[in-house]
């Protein structure tokens, strides 16, 4: 069983959270008509991929599992140490993806990847919080 503390705890309700907020918006607007709705979605799964990078090398700094290069490679560090399923690993490098894209639009937000995330992809969110050892019901 992963060792969960505090640290971890709490960022797994940060996800918890977001991921819930991102779903009521996304009720609310599944269309992506509004940029209201579509903002809070954004900035809600951004919270939520920041808070499981922040987790995920708080992993790594605590078990000593070595310095990852930058914010995706701390999944695939997790993923070689054992902590992570090489698929959730791979979700959480794509999820990382779009959170850079999001918050340093390096291009145009793709709605169709955002649909994706809101109407399922979110999940890989849930399944990283399980595979560090967290239940989290968003």
């Amino acid at each position: 069983m992963p060792t969960v503390d505090d640290v971890c705890r709490n960022k797994g309700s940060i996800i918890e959270r977001t991921l819930r907020r991102m779903k009521e918006e996304y009720a609310a607007d599944p269309e992506l008509k509004s940029f209201t709705h579509i903002d809070a979605m954004t900035l809600n799964i951004e919270r939520a991929c920041q808070a499981a990078i922040d987790a995920a090398m708080h992993i790594a700094a605590r078990d000593h599992l070595g310095m990852p290069r930058n914010s995706a490679d701390v999944f695939r560090l997790l993923h070689r140490a054992g902590r992570l399923s090489e698929t959730t690993a791979r979700a959480m490098v794509a999820m990382t993806g779009f959170r850079n894209v999001a918050i340093h639009e390096y291009r145009e937000l793709d709605m169709s990847v955002l649909r994706a995330i809101a109407a399922d992809r979110w999940t890989s969110l849930v399944d990283f919080c399980r595979e560090i050892g967290l239940t989290i019901r968003p």
